[in-house]
């Protein structure tokens, strides 16, 4: 048995404990009628797309600012996606596990955060008044088969990429003054909630990748490398570039292939990669498709 491991129960009362103590009612903890700050960002500049490009210099700060919030709800809109995919992997997860123990317990709790992380994310969308942008059509179509196929230790695997990545860049954000108050406060009660979620999530994938199959293993590596994909490429759907005048093909390859946003990307999922090498999962024939996802 690895040394590493820890028994899941008591993991799951330590989280359930801080459960109770930190845990947020977005639809009252946030001033949902507050008017936004004029001259203020949606997102800190240094994690817009497009930022520290040729095109990003020829924008005005108006420009530059609304984009901001174009790809703050972007995100919030992929959030919803994400949540949703999660939640279905977590029940299916404990559709065979003895329900009164303390994991499946905290399976449901963290299910009841989603729900709430949902429906403040939607309703941030609405507040910023923009289109609800998500995942294009042949995502959203490979996020149902990932979703239904999936391995439990690729459900945990995919937990981790949408919620390391997203919290990794909230980090950033709750604290930056620059950003309005309102996306400061969504941000914040999600990267404290999130915490949790992703200790829950390492230390079973932990333990799925001691006790599982080695086919099951195989399946995750190549499944889990193709989420990576798509999870990547989500995250700011091209069509946010219309809202301030860009042509969305071009300034979408100028994101894609703009050093600084590389660099942000693998930033954002370093700590994860580090512990996904760790446990044995960035291993054969997948690691191209980790690679090709630009986290890697």
């Amino acid at each position: 048995m690895d040394a590493h491991l820890i028994d899941r129960e008591r993991t799951a009362e330590r989280l359930l404990a801080a459960s109770a103590k930190h845990s947020f009612d977005p639809d009252t903890e946030l001033d949902w009628d507050a008017p936004f700050e004029e001259g203020a960002w949606f997102w800190p500049p240094e994690l817009v797309s497009l930022y520290d490009t040729e095109l990003w210099r020829r924008m005005t700060p108006e420009q530059q600012i609304t984009l901001s919030r174009h790809e703050a709800a972007s995100l919030c809109s992929v959030g919803v996606w994400f949540e949703t995919i999660l939640m279905q992997l977590l029940l299916r997860h404990t559709y065979d596990l003895e329900p009164t123990s303390g994991h499946v317990r905290y399976a449901l709790t963290e299910i009841a955060d989603e729900c709430r992380h949902s429906k403040m994310f939607a309703r941030a969308v609405t507040k910023m008044g923009t289109p609800v942008y998500g995942p294009s059509r042949l995502d959203h179509a490979l996020g149902r088969v990932l979703k239904t196929v999936s391995t439990t230790p690729g459900s945990f695997t995919g937990t981790l990429l949408a919620e390391e990545i997203l919290d990794w860049m909230q980090r950033l954000t709750f604290p930056d003054e620059r950003v309005q108050p309102f996306i400061r406060g969504v941000t914040r009660i999600h990267v404290v909630e999130e915490s949790r979620h992703i200790r829950y999530a390492r230390e079973e994938l932990r333990r799925q990748m001691v006790t599982a199959p080695r086919w099951e293993l195989a399946v995750t590596r190549v499944a889990s490398g193709e989420a990576a994909r798509v999870i990547a490429r989500s995250l700011i759907s091209p069509k946010v570039y219309a809202a301030v005048g860009l042509d969305p093909a071009h300034a979408a390859e100028v994101a894609r292939t703009s050093p600084h946003r590389r660099d942000v990307m693998r930033q954002s999922a370093k700590r994860l990669m580090d512990f996904l090498e760790e446990i044995g999962l960035l291993r054969g024939p997948a690691r191209p498709l980790w690679k090709a996802s630009g986290l890697l």
